[in-house]
């Protein structure tokens, strides 16, 4: 039987969002789009003198799948420093491709390997990981 690609824990993890909203005073902004799908998500991020993430800000249109990756990126990316968010893209990136057997460390992306035989979703996923790690990379501490 084939696992349902939207269930209970993932529209739940669409409709709760953490950190919705823009920063006022962010050190970088990143936009990404998925021209496949056309979701959009601008991350905003603050970082501290250690160079970890202290404020968080995000603006979100995107599939219950980029919703629901939104949620997760963002309900553990505070506290992070810009290595740990590019891992996270990274390991992501290389899940989706083929390129490793798991999602990565970063907690609760296992509610989204079953998008994985769906190609057309992957960026839409992906979307806030990038964008995370991009804004992070051009902050300054």
């Amino acid at each position: 039987m084939a696992t349902a690609l939207y269930d209970r824990d993932i529209l739940r993890l669409a409709a709760s969002i953490p950190h919705y909203g823009r920063l006022k005073a962010a050190q970088a902004s990143v936009e990404k789009r998925s021209p496949v799908c056309g979701s959009r998500i601008v991350v905003d991020v603050a970082l501290d003198e250690e160079g970890r993430v202290k404020a968080l800000g995000q603006e979100v249109k995107a599939c219950a799948l980029g919703q629901a990756s939104a949620s997760l990126m963002g309900a553990h990316a505070v506290g992070r420093d810009k290595v740990e968010l590019a891992a996270a893209r990274d390991a992501l990136a290389a899940f989706f491709a083929g390129e490793r057997d798991d999602a990565g460390d970063w907690p609760g992306l296992d509610l989204l390997e079953r998008a994985r035989p769906f190609p057309a979703r992957h960026k839409s996923i992906l979307l806030p990981f990038e964008a995370a790690a991009e804004a992070a990379a051009m902050a300054k501490a």
